[in-house]
């Protein structure tokens, strides 16, 4: 059921800390950020950020239980106008509460959310189209709808249906995210059913190739639903590319470069595998669940698929494993020229590598650049070298992002949205904020 809302008032008060009171088995304990001063106008959060780079807080949750916040999950934002944005929030990982919020935030005043659409099952990926609509991509399917209209959910229209019906228990990787290609295609994730292609007892779900990456089902891979007219697409799907676990962080450059950047498996060992950045391209197969890294076979599947082959396409770059990263996007704005091109990626992972922004260094077609000897940075201090293949050096943008009692908890970033003053805008789910980084100023 979709349905129109009111105007929310969300205030911001200084010293805002989330209850420790008992909160549902669908999310851990939550603690809010400390306040200190300003961020160039918004309430500054004890952020440790690069020189000349502040966190301002611009909605966060009020004191109470989680159960009881208005904005729970907030995991993509795109920006209507300067003091207008949307807001998905999936609220509710086992049942359909998600909500696409309208929220209006001025600095020195309270920011207001109004619910323009709820009850939606799993809303993570949100865009505007050439066509000014906002496009939404919930679970099964990607919709659009007026945000701007007086009634918005009487606009809400299918644009792609027939998506796999992913339940969280059902499927590991339930989202439904979206890229508009450079030819006006939708390039749309459908996530693997499981970590690696075993059932519960260790056994191969196949027997010669994985049924869940090469059957039917057209699992694991990135659809190509082509363009056909303005606002409409195929019903009809192409593979772009298989063998891919989950492709939540998709991006396209204005050079037409498809980058993915892939939540590699869940093994147990700390410091592996490697998380990866891949150039997709036509009728590629980028390894799940046969390979790792840049060609090592993984346990469960050695010998079934030549890593070092031309059948497997390595990653163009190593990431740092499990940092789980969940968006990209290239900056392109005023506010810090040291950004200008580089590609911003949030890493939401709960490990010591996780709860990051950084930047990469990318060449002509927005890939990032390799290095020899390149680290990564893990909480609650140090680094670790990569060790072998082409890694990213990252440029951490949130040096101090670790949880620390009584001042903030570690971030969960999801969403990164450039704003029109070159801003960074992130939501922060499993805290249920959004974060504005902008250059330090009160």
């Amino acid at each position: 059921m979709v349905r129109a809302g009111i105007a929310i008032g969300v205030g911001l008060a200084l010293g805002l800390f989330a209850s420790a009171a008992p909160v549902p088995s669908d999310a851990a304990p939550r603690v809010g950020y400390k306040i200190e001063g300003t961020c160039d106008g918004w309430p500054r959060l004890a952020i440790e950020t690069q020189a000349g780079l502040c966190a301002g807080l611009v909605v966060g949750p009020a004191p109470g239980a989680f159960a009881g916040r208005q904005l729970r999950l907030p995991r993509t934002l795109v920006q209507l106008d300067a003091r207008t944005w949307l807001v998905a929030d999936l609220a509710d990982w086992t049942r359909p509460r998600g909500v696409i919020w309208k929220l209006t935030a001025t600095p020195g005043q309270p920011a207001q959310l109004q619910p323009l659409l709820t009850g939606l099952s799993l809303p993570h990926g949100l865009a505007i189209g050439a066509d000014g609509l906002a496009y939404v991509g919930e679970m099964s399917r990607i919709f659009r709808f007026d945000p701007r209209a007086a009634d918005p959910a009487a606009t809400v229209q299918d644009v792609i249906t027939g998506l796999p019906d992913n339940r969280l228990h059902d499927n590991r990787h339930p989202l439904s995210q979206f890229v508009f290609a450079t030819d006006g295609a939708l390039l749309v994730n459908v996530g693997a059913p499981s970590d690696q292609c075993l059932d519960a007892n260790g056994a191969r779900v196949g027997t010669d190739r994985c049924d869940q990456s090469e059957g039917e089902e057209a699992t694991a891979g990135i659809r190509r639903y082509a363009r056909l007219a303005p606002g409409r697409w195929d019903s009809r799907f192409t593979m772009l590319a298989r063998g891919l676990r989950n492709s939540v962080a998709l991006a396209v450059h204005p050079s037409g470069t498809v980058l993915q950047a892939e939540n590699s498996y869940d093994f147990d060992d700390r410091w592996s595998p490697f998380e990866e950045v891949n150039r997709i391209e036509p009728g590629r197969h980028y390894g799940w669940p046969y390979c790792q890294d840049m060609a090592t076979p993984t346990p469960g599947w050695s010998g079934v698929m030549d890593c070092a082959s031309a059948a497997h396409t390595p990653p163009v770059a190593l990431l740092p494993p499990h940092v789980a990263p969940l968006a990209m996007t290239w900056y392109q704005g005023a506010m810090f020229p040291g950004l200008q091109g580089k590609l911003l990626m949030s890493w939401h992972g709960y490990r010591s590598t996780g709860g990051r922004l950084v930047a990469f260094a990318v060449d002509a077609g927005g890939v990032p650049l390799t290095r020899a000897k390149a680290t990564y940075p893990i909480y609650p201090s140090g680094s670790r070298p990569f060790g072998a293949g082409p890694a990213a050096q990252a440029q951490v943008l949130t040096p101090g992002w670790g949880r620390v009692e009584g001042v903030r908890p570690q971030g969960t970033p999801v969403g990164i949205t450039v704003a029109d003053d070159g801003a960074l805008w992130v939501a922060d789910d499993k805290n249920a904020s959004i974060i504005r980084f902008a250059v330090d100023r009160p």
